[in-house]
């Protein structure tokens, strides 16, 4: 990445901030926020300032935890100094995931940037938060449903039990498989030990013969060069290469063309801090980091699929193969899905909600995506 890439300038946040803010404003998901690309103007009661301590899930030095450190350094000066966020990597305050999210919820930390789908155990909603296995695979889809069908609001609802506040999606990547042994078909994977996140992901999996095994992304590296595990899921291509997983691996699994992951196709990070450091903020500072979230969002989403791009033709010097599962493959994927999803539903009130707002998405003629024969007899 060159210099210029290296930080969110001005000029970009400026073309970025008007398209941004008339969609929000749209949806009245975040309502009429200030010019971004300028410093907020603070008033004397906020001028001292707060400072938030943020851990991303992101290991120092990828390109992921590069771009989450330069937009957080960025919210001082563009606060006028009433917000700096200091970002810490993965590990470096928290040890885990579930102490990450134990230290937000209990103001050790002020924020995290995690993926949103790690609290199956926590939250049971959390599993229809982000994507999951043959849900909706577009990344316009899950900002229609935060942004455009009210699952904002549901998702700060569920959060604020649990004392936090769920300021927004970052859109992020789709998830790939990194093999020490060619797979070519979903029978491939029968026996396996292959990493995996929690949840309605793993279940999928272990239908096929997979035995699922959680560790957070430090982890995978070593647990592949040891031979604890045959394969891991992670993200995509460009933070993949930044852990050196051609030095370990010589095989990526994906989707048919087109379709780059069959059970994580738009994998959600978010920015979610403690209810008490959000409310000490003004409302009019509240917009401005929803607002932010917001265009660090698409900034985000769209520089890690460029370096997907340079990482992949990377892999491919390094010696690693791609293969691509068939769409008799992803047919008997979605058929394996679908049951689960309803057995994730039904664990609470909340993850029902949830899912019916996506049931009903994915039924519409708009989507086509589940019919009724597809659902036939299962109930929520």
């Amino acid at each position: 990445m060159d210099q210029k890439d290296k930080s969110i300038d001005e000029t970009s946040i400026a073309e970025a901030a008007p398209a941004r803010r008339q969609f929000l404003k749209a949806t009245a998901a975040v309502g009429a926020a200030a010019v971004v690309g300028a410093p907020f103007i603070s008033n004397a009661h906020a001028a001292a300032g707060q400072t938030w301590k943020v851990q991303s899930v992101w290991d120092a030095g990828t390109t992921g935890y590069k771009l989450f450190e330069e937009w957080a350094n960025s919210i001082r000066e563009k606060s006028g100094g009433e917000l700096t966020i200091k970002p810490f990597p993965a590990k470096s305050v928290a040890a885990d995931n579930n102490s990450l999210f134990d230290a937000v919820k209990s103001g050790v930390l002020q924020g995290m940037n995690p993926f949103t789908l790690y609290w199956p155990g926590k939250i049971p909603a959390s599993v229809f938060l982000s994507s999951y296995p043959m849900g909706p695979d577009q990344p316009s889809q899950w900002d229609t449903l935060f942004y455009g069908l009210g699952m904002l609001d549901m998702t700060r609802k569920i959060f604020a039990k649990h004392n936090m506040f769920y300021v927004g999606p970052i859109q992020h990547d789709a998830n790939i498989i990194h093999s020490k042994k060619p797979v070519t078909s979903l029978a491939d994977l029968k026996g396996m030990k292959i990493r995996l996140p929690g949840g309605m992901v793993a279940e999928v999996f272990q239908k096929f013969g997979v035995s699922p095994i959680a560790l957070p992304g430090s982890d995978i590296f070593p647990a592949l060069e040891k031979g604890t595990i045959d394969a891991a899921d992670y993200v995509g291509p460009a933070v993949n290469y930044d852990l050196g997983f051609h030095q370990v691996t010589k095989y990526i699994l994906m989707g048919p063309p087109g379709m780059m992951s069959i059970y994580q196709p738009v994998d959600l990070m978010d920015l979610t801090v403690n209810m008490g450091a959000w409310k000490r903020l003004s409302k009019k500072m509240q917009t401005f980091v929803e607002e932010q979230v917001a265009i660090y969002s698409l900034h985000h989403f769209v520089t890690i699929q460029r370096a997907n791009m340079e990482a992949m033709d990377k892999f491919t010097k390094a010696g690693s193969t791609v293969s691509r599962l068939s769409e008799s493959d992803v047919m008997a994927f979605r058929k394996a899905a679908i049951p689960v999803w309803f057995e994730w539903a039904r664990k609470d009130a909340d993850a029902a909600r949830v899912f019916k707002l996506h049931l009903d998405y994915m039924s519409n003629d708009i989507m086509g995506y589940v019919s009724p024969s597809d659902i036939k007899g299962m109930k929520l």
